[in-house]
């Protein structure tokens, strides 16, 4: 079976479809009710080129007044129903495809990598729930680390939110993260810029244009910029999540030639055969 070190030894982009069952989340909410639609999903993002499959029960779209409310929390009960069929579901029949479980709760991710789940994704960075890094270290498995101020349930407007080196300030805070994290005894840590969390519109487009900033960290890069109000706002104010998908390809392409080793998309075969038209270009 591959791995994720596996995957990040090897040239080139690797590709992460989100999948939210949720009926919350921004741009996918509500759209895999069941677990034959989620699996049915999931299929064809693997066919359409993705080597990781990212799991969330819980959704994070943020508060603020450009965002309309916050997500609400959901307890560890509703977040397991949610998550662990579909882990289970999926390693009956693809034992290959590395399964990453998107969540701030220790006791979630210990289940879903029981289950099979291959990678922990946490968009607290290990903040909201001080046993993360324990579990990770004693199952053995990688964790990608998010800046995004913590648990995203406490209302905050993103416009409280201020940052004179945007950023300068998120490779600070991942820094500490991953030593955190290190020293709890994880091999292998990824690092997330949190594209769309406690930022403005202009602090995310600055921290996208800086993104070869991030190499300092010297850990795999991971970016998910797919569909989010960023994109949405650059190309037209009124353009939905759905709509999004090639402003999200060409910020991915972007991020890619300045750094990122994970896409993490809604949209896996238009990402996919943009980067493959990168990768061909430079390996000429």
């Amino acid at each position: 079976m591959r791995s994720l070190p596996d995957l990040l030894a090897r040239r080139g982009p690797i590709i992460m479809g989100i999948l939210n069952v949720t009926p919350d989340s921004f741009s996918d909410g509500g759209d895999y009710p069941s677990l034959e639609v989620a699996l049915e999903h999931i299929r064809a993002m693997v066919l359409d080129g993705a080597e990781i499959i990212d799991i969330g029960g819980e959704s994070t779209r943020p508060p603020g007044s450009a965002y309309g409310s916050g997500a609400s929390a959901v307890s560890v009960q509703q977040e397991f129903e949610r998550v662990i069929p579909i882990i289970e579901a999926i390693r009956r029949t693809d034992p290959t495809t590395l399964i990453s479980i998107d969540t701030q709760k220790s006791e979630i991710a210990s289940a879903a990598i029981a289950t099979g789940a291959d990678i922990i994704n946490d968009v607290s960075a290990g903040s909201t729930d001080d046993r993360m890094f324990g579990v990770a270290a004693k199952l053995g498995v990688p964790i990608i680390l998010m800046h995004g101020h913590g648990s995203f349930f406490k209302k905050a407007r993103i416009e409280d939110y201020a940052y004179g080196d945007v950023a300068g300030e998120v490779c600070s805070y991942l820094t500490k993260r991953i030593e955190v994290a290190r020293k709890s005894g994880i091999e292998t840590v990824l690092a997330d810029p949190g594209i769309g969390f406690a930022k403005t519109y202009e602090d995310n487009l600055r921290l996208l244009r800086d993104h070869d900033g991030l190499k300092s960290l010297q850990v795999p890069l991971v970016l998910g910029v797919s569909r989010k109000s960023t994109i949405g706002r650059a190309i037209g104010e009124k353009v939905p999540p759905k709509e999004r998908v090639i402003g999200s390809v060409a910020a991915a392409c972007y991020g890619y030639e300045h750094g990122a080793k994970i896409i993490r998309t809604h949209d896996v075969r238009e990402t996919r055969e943009a980067l493959s038209v990168i990768q061909a270009i430079i390996s000429v």
